[in-house]
Formats: C-alpha cells, structure tokens, sequence
C-alpha cells in the first residue's frame, strides 16, 4: 500500500490556528499521535491539550503510529505497522502523562513503551501515564487497564470482536475510537464500550469505504439485535438500509449553476439564432 502524505491540511496546524473556546465547548479532545510527528503541528497539539486541561476537557490520544509517516519507511510501505526506533518511542513518551484515556493496537503499546515485549511496554507507559489503556488485539477485540499491568492480558477481561469477512481494513482505528468514545463519555461500562468499539471497527472493515463505511447507532441495535451473527454486512439488506436511511442528512439549499467549458457550442447556437457573439 502506497502512503503518500504530503503537505496535507491537518498537518499545516499551527498553535495560533487552535480555538481555546472550541475547545472548553467540547466534551473530549483526541489527538493521534501522528500530529506530534513534526514540529508544527506538535505544538498546536499542545497548545490545544494545555486548553483542554484548563478547563477539564477529557484528552484522549490514539497512538496511530505509522512508521511511514515517521520517515522511517519508504512511501510505497505503508502497510508496515511496526518499526522499533527509540527516537520516536522516547518522543511519544514525553506527551504521554497529559492524557486520560490511551488508545492503541499491540504494535502501537511497543513504540510508545519503548519494547518489543508487550507487557514491558505497557509496563513503561504506566510509569508515565495514569491513564486507562485500552489495547486493541485484533481479531480476538481488545482489553481495558485501569491500574497496574497484569501479568498476563488474560487475566483481564478480553472484550471479542465481531467476526465478518474484512473487505478493506481502512477507517478500523477511527471507527474503534468512535464506538469507544461514544460509550465511555457517557460513563458507560467498560463491557458496553468496547462492544460498541469493536462493533464499529467490524461494521468498517466489511465495507468498501472508509469515512462514509461509518455505522450509525441504528445500524449497531440492528447488529446487538441479531439473533444469529452477522459475518457479511455488506450482504445483509437491513444494515445496507439503515446505513442509507439513519445518516443526518444536511439540507443544502438549491443551487443554479451555469458552465460555460463547452464555448463551441455556444457559439454554434449563437450563429444559428442570429446572435451577435459580444
């Protein structure tokens, strides 16, 4: 997979870009950890989490470590996910104790703990962080920490993933924190959470999109509901539906365009009416 990433909006974020009243407006502020990979948008990034802290906006941050976007790996390998490098292990870990709620796969836990062994690296953050942990593991779905690293993941609660045949793994980690979030801001249980998470990451990766592949909670009861699983989304008439019907739809306000690309025709008609060209 080619990740060509250059100059992109987000990534042009300065500190004097970021809203502090936006910001104390909102319930939750996520940052990605891609947005502390260079030097500009590093500091938006703290300016907005010194805003969030001032007025006692939850920060959450998704780790997304992308080797490529890091500069350790070509353009062309985008599908790498881990490359150990304590330069960007030691970088993550500076920001890492202004943050409520940490999110990332197994190979995002190793960078930012700086290890190659999971437990190790989990061990290292929370020497740096009080944060909730959340681990995304996959297939197998994911685990919450609250306190102390247990000796094994198994000792804590495994919360299973929704099996369905993955069509396109783009979109997953977004729609994983979306479901996340959605419970944990309304102080829903760590059960309830990761259900929804890992409901959103499947509901994705079934589909052949990223951003517009996003369930809405209408598509997720329809899902819950199910008395027997649903591994084919993407065939399923009802959730095909409900993705269709239970998006807010803005109301845009008609708009009368004229294009006037095709001049000779224009000029054709003109001549056949009898139609001086000025």
């Amino acid at each position: 997979m080619v990740f060509y990433r250059e100059n992109c909006a987000d990534m042009a974020l300065r500190a004097e870009d970021i809203n502090e009243a936006f910001i104390a407006s909102s319930k939750a502020l996520l940052i990605t950890g891609t947005h502390f990979s260079t030097d500009g948008v590093y500091k938006a990034s703290i300016q907005a989490l010194d805003y969030a802290e001032k007025h006692n906006v939850k920060r959450v941050l998704d780790i997304d470590y992308r080797p490529v976007l890091w500069g350790l790996v070509g353009k062309a390998d985008g599908e790498t996910r881990f490359v150990a490098d304590q330069n960007v292990s030691q970088h993550v870990q500076k920001i890492l104790p202004r943050f409520d709620l940490i999110v990332g796969t197994e190979e995002e836990f190793l960078i930012a703990g700086g290890s190659e062994d999971l437990l190790t690296a989990l061990q290292n953050v929370r020497r740096l962080s009080a944060a909730t942990l959340v681990v995304k593991l996959g297939p197998q779905g994911c685990t919450v920490i609250h306190g102390a690293i247990p000796a094994r993941l198994e000792d804590g609660a495994i919360y299973p993933g929704v099996r369905v045949e993955v069509l396109n793994v783009l979109g997953a980690g977004d729609a994983f924190m979306s479901g996340f979030l959605s419970g944990w801001l309304e102080d829903a249980s760590d059960e309830r959470c990761c259900q929804l998470a890992n409901a959103c990451g499947g509901l994705v990766v079934s589909r052949h999109a990223c951003a517009p592949a996003m369930p809405t909670r209408a598509e997720l009861d329809y899902l819950f509901s199910s008395p027997v699983p649903i591994t084919r989304p993407d065939q399923d008439a009802v959730l095909q539906r409900l993705h269709q019907v239970s998006v807010p739809r803005k109301q845009w306000r008609q708009l009368f365009i004229f294009a006037f690309d095709h001049r000779g025709q224009l000029v054709e008609l003109a001549h056949k009416g009898g139609r001086d060209l000025s």
